[in-house]
């Protein structure tokens, strides 16, 4: 373990079930980070009262208060250094990220897909594997880069998708294994045991 604990942000727009994993992995101790501020683009985001409840500090960025999206983007950014945060983590914020915050936090950024990736970007990743007819799938993290769902992937989990299987019940599959993911991800940042060469994301020992 480390003498100081990582410091995070999370850029929420919705349920949070993802930040709940973190909250959780983060006030257990099994990953050696903080939640220093959670900001949201929705105010009426459940994620928001999860933060509420664990004690964290929360700050809600209305789209419609800012003319651009640069202008969204460099109030976040404001936000996020005032509270020292080193790794900026994506759950279920549905904004594409432009290149002011990607700028001020390069390959500091991650976000967790509903698929393993490069299959079935953008929306609705669960439906698209399920329509397919593919027999795994899962999920994906990765850093975040200027095209949508593309950046260097951090690590993989695997679902079997069976015969008895809904798209409803694929989604909770998936959602179990995003909840195991996105903190060990998270624990390897951490711990500084990732290394970006080229598109390829090496985990030291």
């Amino acid at each position: 373990m480390s003498a100081r604990k990582l410091s995070i942000g999370v850029l929420v727009s919705g349920q949070g079930t993802n930040l709940q994993a973190i909250i959780d992995a983060t006030s257990s101790g099994k990953i050696d980070a903080s939640i220093k501020i959670v900001i949201s683009d929705n105010p009426n985001a459940y994620a928001l009262k999860r933060a509420e409840d664990s004690g964290l500090p929360s700050k809600v960025l209305k789209r419609s208060a800012f003319k651009t999206k640069v202008d969204f983007e460099e109030a976040a950014v404001g936000v996020l250094s005032e509270h020292g945060v080193e790794l900026v983590c994506l759950a279920g914020f549905m904004r594409i990220l432009g290149k002011t915050l990607l700028r001020a936090f390069p390959m500091r950024i991650i976000n967790i897909h509903p698929a393993l990736l490069p299959a079935f970007p953008g929306l609705n990743a669960q439906e698209q594997a399920f329509d397919y007819g593919v027999k795994v799938t899962g999920c994906t993290v990765h850093f975040v880069d200027e095209k949508t769902d593309h950046g260097p992937i951090i690590l993989q989990e695997a679902v079997t998708i069976l015969e008895e299987d809904t798209v409803a019940s694929l989604k909770a599959k998936i959602l179990k294994k995003e909840h195991e993911a996105y903190p060990k991800a998270i624990k390897l940042f951490a711990q500084g045991r990732l290394k970006i060469e080229n598109r390829r994301v090496c985990i030291m020992p």
